[in-house]
């Protein structure tokens, strides 16, 4: 689960980006609009977090803009303008959600489940794949009835691909929502957790369509 936040409060954009990557979420985080807008278009990512009074390129132009190219990530928005017109101008710019600072963490990670859950077309947190479960309030991952010890990664690789359910995600599309820019990995560095989570929850789990890509059944 790959994040885009866009905050150009320092303190409050780090305590997220912190809170959030302790939560197993890939985040990228940027301070101002022209910023995120290009990452928004260059990256394809599950969410986007957006605060509505940036420097240079305000959040509701970056909404409007993502909007009218065509862009149907899931946005949230942030503000600490308590206002009805605000709400309802962020909603009829395409928002999926609004959170008025300030905010507890746990409403923005209960809403953010909310909206992948949407965007996905799930209606609950606890997905079942066979005798796997993968809990998405608590990033938990049992097989038949017994939790699993899975690293952050795997967890991410195993949402990423159930999310996709029955469809082939390419190596490409995995690498983009597994790692980060900045880090530095391996050519067969897929390979060895799709071998891990074979181990993990079953040589089946996982299937391999040779030249394009994983899949989960």
């Amino acid at each position: 689960m790959r994040i885009l936040l866009v905050e150009d409060n320092g303190p409050l954009r780090g305590t997220l980006e912190e809170a959030l990557s302790e939560e197993g979420y890939l985040v990228d985080a940027c301070e101002d609009g022209e910023v995120g807008l290009y990452h928004a278009r260059e990256i394809s990512y599950d969410l986007v977090i957006l605060d509505v009074m940036l420097p240079k390129m305000n959040g509701w132009e970056v909404l409007e803009t993502l909007r009218k190219e065509g862009k149907e990530v899931p946005v949230l928005m942030l503000t600490a303008r308590d206002s009805t017109e605000d709400r309802v101008r962020g909603l009829d710019s395409g928002a999926d959600d609004y959170l008025v600072k300030p905010f507890k963490l746990a409403e923005l990670t209960a809403r953010m489940r909310s909206l992948l859950r949407r965007s996905r077309g799930q209606s609950q947190n606890v997905v079942r794949v066979g005798d796997v479960t993968i809990d998405a309030s608590k990033k938990e991952i049992q097989k038949a009835g017994e939790l699993v010890d899975v690293t952050a990664l795997e967890y991410r690789m195993v949402d990423t691909l159930v999310a996709q359910r029955g469809k082939v995600v390419s190596r490409a599309f995995l690498y983009e929502h597994l790692f980060s820019e900045e880090k530095e990995v391996v050519s067969n560095i897929l390979e060895v957790y799709v071998c891990n989570l074979r181990k993990k929850l079953g040589g089946d789990f996982v299937k391999t369509k040779r030249g394009h890509g994983y899949f989960v059944e």
